[in-house]
């Protein structure tokens, strides 16, 4: 069989975390709990804000959002993972692989936006909250969401097409648990110069401008901060980002060590290892963040479970 020829090659070998065939039933059951504690918290904070009137505002929406790709991009690696694990299997169509691929770019970048848009959001609040209600207007919350899906819509969309153009040999294996684009162009027959520059160029505009974005917003907040006169009013202020910055710390602290994992060290298990603190760990630990640090967020939650409770 040609390896030049594309069609001919319909599934790749998910290498997983560990080929040591006594640790799969311990990797199972413990990504299988990640996956369910990811979706019941995530779940639980989408209707706490929806149920909950008070909750009803620009911050929360957005968090909203957050929570809803946070279980989509888990959704999108873990389940694929256990089944694999489950059937004693390695495979994963060529179709499947890509669409997991685009899937994955798509909730990542939502979340990097997300997050961008947040900061953006407590910036608006703590540095204009006069204006806050018209600039922060529900129209202009709806368009900044729609406006982040359909960007990284196109650029998955771009990357997804650049990948059709490569080749590569029968019985591929990526040593990872999910198809990301980094493994996947490591193993190609062809040259992916030109993936690696569209990749370059994506990771430049959509990270690099979302992290400047928020630094700004923080260090235009810190500023205000600084000229408030009481404590009282700073603390008040400050404790409104002290959940957002955690998360971003987390995110984002994953992200690069997976990066810089994969740049200093040449082991596909230790980068494979990195990328499961942004894919499940972050995932599942944002709901707990807002949870402890969130008074308005426990309460809600609080109130929904109570109701629960109480019906029939």
């Amino acid at each position: 069989m040609e390896a030049e020829n594309l069609t001919e090659v319909t599934e790749f070998l998910l290498l997983g975390l560990s080929e040591d065939p006594e640790l799969q039933p311990l990797l199972f059951g413990l990504f299988l709990s990640m996956y369910l504690v990811t979706i019941l918290g995530n779940l639980l904070i989408i209707l706490a804000i929806s149920s909950d009137s008070h909750l009803h505002t620009p911050m929360y929406f957005f968090l909203s959002n957050l929570s809803f790709v946070d279980i989509c991009i888990t959704s999108t690696t873990v389940p694929m993972m256990l089944a694999n694990i489950h059937a004693h299997s390695k495979d994963i169509s060529y179709r499947g692989c890509l669409t997991q691929l685009y899937f994955f770019m798509i909730f990542a970048g939502m979340d990097n936006f997300l997050l961008t848009i947040m900061a953006y959001d407590r910036f608006v609040a703590i540095c204009h909250p006069l204006h806050y209600t018209v600039i922060m207007n529900p129209r202009v919350c709806v368009l900044l969401v729609l406006m982040s899906w359909c960007i990284i819509f196109f650029v998955a969309l771009l990357h997804i097409v650049l990948m059709t153009r490569l080749t590569f040999s029968v019985g591929t294996e990526i040593p990872h648990f999910f198809c990301e684009v980094a493994p996947v162009l490591k193993v190609s027959r062809s040259d992916p110069i030109i993936n690696n520059i569209a990749l370059y160029v994506a990771t430049a505009l959509l990270g690099v401008i979302p992290i400047t974005g928020i630094l700004y917003s923080y260090s235009q907040i810190v500023s205000s901060l600084m000229k408030m006169s009481s404590t009282a009013s700073k603390y008040k202020a400050f404790s409104t980002c002290g959940s957002h910055l955690c998360v971003v710390s987390l995110f984002y602290g994953t992200g690069l060590g997976v990066h810089l994992s994969s740049a200093v060290t040449h082991s596909s298990q230790r980068s494979s290892i990195a990328s499961v603190m942004y894919t499940v760990v972050t995932p599942m630990l944002n709901p707990f963040i807002y949870t402890l640090r969130n008074k308005d967020v426990k309460g809600a939650l609080e109130r929904l479970l109570s109701r629960a409770a109480s019906c029939p």
